[in-house]
Formats: C-alpha cells, sequence, structure tokens
C-alpha cells in the first residue's frame, strides 16, 4: 500500500473489538515512533506503553469526555518530553505520534489521538498532572498527547482524495 492510501485510510479509531494487539505490532509502532525526524536529532521524546488494564481504565479518567476509549483500548502510548532538551518539543513529540498513527492504521490497529498537552480532567486537574501521578514521570518532562490502540469495532469510511479542500492550497502568495 502507498503511503497516500495509507494516509487515506487513517482515520481516529476510538470503539475496540477487545482483542489484543499483537506484541509485533505494538513494537512495530513504537518504532515507527522512534524513527521520528526530530529538530537537531535531539529526540527529546519518552514513550510510556500501558496495556493493564486498570491502569487504562484510569487512564480514561484524564480528558473531559475525550480519553473514554482508553478504557476498552488494549494499549496507550503516552508521549512525553524533557523540555530542557528542546525547544521544540511539541513539535518533536507530534510527529512522533503522527508516525505512530499512520504506522498502526497500516498494520489494522485502530488509534485515536488523546491531546494532553493544555488539557484537563473533568473535576479541572490538569491532564499532565493527572497522568504524571499515575505514570510517574519525571517533573522535568511535559506531556504532549496518548495514543490510544486497539482492535477497531468499527472503521470509519477513508478519506478520497477528490473531498480534499484544495482551495486551503497557495502557490507562490497567499
Amino acid at each position: 500500500m502507498e503511503l497516500l492510501e495509507i494516509m487515506q485510510n487513517r482515520r481516529s479509531v476510538r470503539k475496540y473489538t477487545g482483542e489484543s494487539v499483537s506484541e509485533e505490532n505494538l513494537e512495530k509502532i513504537l518504532q515507527a515512533g522512534l524513527l521520528s525526524a526530530s529538530s537537531r536529532s535531539r529526540r527529546p521524546w519518552e514513550l510510556i506503553v500501558v496495556r493493564d488494564k486498570d491502569m487504562l481504565k484510569k487512564m480514561a479518567q484524564c480528558r473531559a469526555g475525550s480519553a473514554q476509549m482508553l478504557a476498552e483500548a488494549d494499549a496507550a502510548v503516552a508521549v512525553v518530553a524533557d523540555t530542557s532538551v528542546s525547544d521544540v518539543w511539541i513539535e518533536d513529540c507530534s510527529i512522533v505520534m503522527a508516525n505512530m498513527h499512520l504506522m498502526a492504521d497500516s498494520l489494522g490497529v485502530g488509534s485515536c489521538w488523546i491531546q494532553g498537552r493544555l488539557r484537563e480532567t473533568p473535576n479541572g486537574v490538569a491532564t499532565e498532572d493527572y497522568l504524571r501521578g499515575l505514570l510517574r514521570f519525571p517533573e522535568n518532562f511535559a506531556l504532549e498527547a496518548i495514543l490510544s490502540l486497539g482492535i477497531p469495532k468499527e472503521r470509519p469510511a477513508r478519506r478520497e482524495l477528490s473531498e480534499l479542500p484544495l482551495e486551503k492550497i497557495h502557490r507562490e502568495t497567499f
């Protein structure tokens, strides 16, 4: 499958069957993240992989209304970064998330990007602080996002190239 086709097929998946993602596929998803480009090859990110069902249920409470799929996911990958390593850690972590998202879809694994940075729990606690308490990442690390992973219960329709908003493309000048 060509990369453009993978991008067309990639959609956020929020409902999972409960089947396990194979360890082989999980490793490939993680490798795709670690292969990501980063500013000056600094690689400020760290990946926290969670497969424990009780922990995933607790993590599902990290966002007001937007992380419930974690309770049914087979795995999650939290992407955090040492903010002292790079001033563009947000961009670097976003590339990691995008690469893992695309790899997951190419393997038939459903995934959903759960934004963590600048978000809150239903109780008004910062998502980052809530997850730091659960996942115990150091104070000098910041949370970018979490990728939920599972076998899709249903697959949203692919995006068609004919539906792209081509008016967003400007050539030479805006």
